[in-house]
């Protein structure tokens, strides 16, 4: 293309980017929740449909970029390395995650002081959750990644069981040679149409991000955040610090500027946070990746796997949580307990796809199985849980774009010239 071709390219104007009108809604639902709190708590029904819509799209986009990669990659030999290679990586990183967030909350200590007793706590109000712990654990995890049935996979929206069914898939059209060419060619047909149909439902994101951010701060706003304030921001804290002192470092060494990176998917972010959900992004995050230079099928591979298996935010959450929990209600928990914590959660932080709520289901399966620290005690984070997602869904987003462009450079598999262009701001190329 040339400088005059390229000067002649109408201009998006500011007011039409997506960024700004989410950032727009997120304001005037912030004015609403303080304004009319009550109100603002009806506002909830926007952000859950929008959720809904996209989720309801996840399952066919996972499928049709992951057969479609592994077909056109023709190497079995190469996906598994791929998947070791990720699993190794994500379990480094949150390692690195859970200890950055037990030494934080133990340098700043914010549930010291409070004395709560646990015999005053109502355990009704976890009872939802507490129920839900059984299902947690590595062996159950891996048995759930199995479906009952193929449809059902993708009718309960499971991304590790769609995810498994899209592997022996690619495996499947791998043997087949020549003989599935015309069945990856309707496939990404059909992956086009789908991501068609993600930014038609993109449009809603605002009124979305405007519906979520409005329940938040009219349900739990300023007595929430008066109340665990000090949890509450040195948590936001933490995250910012393992960004910059583990995520930067590693994405610097893939010669990616994180800054940049950050800027790049700075829309995505925005949703996360309004929507406290990863997932209503995961679509954009694909296309993004993609455009960025990395390879399409190792894409496809590592962002539906780190959704499970790499969240580096979540993990921050829970060991924060915990110590929290054990400085507020006064219960001894040592060195060797919270060694003994790391140990737990490095295998509970994994069994948790699929369930609602999974950062607090774990947190209390993770207390139920340590043994230590009541599990009663959760509900005393229950009314800021959503508040911490805010941090904790951007991190685990940041994280994984991250460990995609490490696993592409590490495969020689990422278009360095093509990701400085775009990190440095050039229009990503289109398919």
């Amino acid at each position: 293309m040339t400088q005059a071709t390229a000067a002649r390219r109408p201009t998006k104007a500011w007011w039409k980017e997506l960024w700004v009108q989410v950032m727009v809604a997120m304001a005037l639902g912030i004015v609403l929740g303080v304004w009319r709190p009550d109100l603002a708590t009806q506002m909830q029904p926007f952000g859950d449909a929008f959720i809904k819509a996209i989720r309801m799209l996840i399952a066919p986009i996972i499928f049709c970029t992951v057969v479609n990669g592994i077909a056109h990659m023709a190497d079995m030999a190469k996906v598994g390395r791929v998947a070791i290679k990720a699993i190794v990586y994500f379990e480094v990183v949150t390692t690195f995650a859970l200890i950055i967030g037990l030494v934080a909350v133990n340098l700043w200590q914010p549930g010291a002081g409070m004395n709560v007793d646990v015999s005053t706590i109502n355990p009704s109000v976890i009872e939802p959750y507490v129920k839900q712990t059984s299902a947690v654990g590595f062996v159950p995890f891996l048995m759930n990644i199995i479906p009952n049935t193929f449809v059902g996979a993708f009718a309960e929206g499971h991304i590790l069981q769609v995810l498994f069914l899209s592997v022996m898939c690619g495996f499947a059209l791998i043997w087949l040679g020549d003989k599935a060419k015309p069945m990856t060619d309707v496939l990404e047909v059909a992956a086009r149409m789908v991501f068609g149909l993600v930014r038609i439902v993109m449009w809603a994101a605002p009124l979305g991000a405007f519906g979520a951010i409005a329940f938040t701060v009219g349900k739990f706003g300023v007595g929430s955040l008066s109340s665990l304030g000090k949890l509450i921001g040195g948590f936001y804290v933490t995250c910012i610090i393992f960004i910059a002192i583990v995520l930067g470092p590693i994405a610097a060494l893939c010669g990616a500027n994180l800054l940049k990176l950050i800027r790049y998917i700075w829309e995505e972010l925005l949703v996360c946070i309004a929507t406290t959900s990863s997932e209503t992004v995961l679509p954009r995050m694909i296309s993004k990746l993609e455009a960025l230079g990395c390879e399409k099928s190792i894409v496809g591979l590592v962002i539906p796997t780190g959704y499970s298996f790499n969240l580096d935010g979540t993990c921050l959450y829970l060991a924060t949580a915990a110590v929290f929990l054990a400085q507020a209600t006064n219960t001894h928990f040592d060195v060797s307990h919270q060694i003994g914590l790391l140990l737990i959660l490095l295998v509970t932080s994994k069994g948790a796809a699929g369930i609602a709520g999974a950062a607090f289901v774990v947190l209390a399966a993770t207390l139920a199985a340590g043994g230590t620290i009541p599990v009663a005690s959760v509900a005393l984070v229950l009314g800021v849980h959503r508040l911490m997602s805010q941090a904790l869904t951007p991190t685990n987003l940041v994280g994984n774009a991250v460990a995609t462009i490490v696993i592409a450079r590490w495969e020689n598999a990422l278009d360095m010239t093509q990701m400085r262009r775009v990190l440095d701001g050039e229009p990503a190329p289109t398919a």
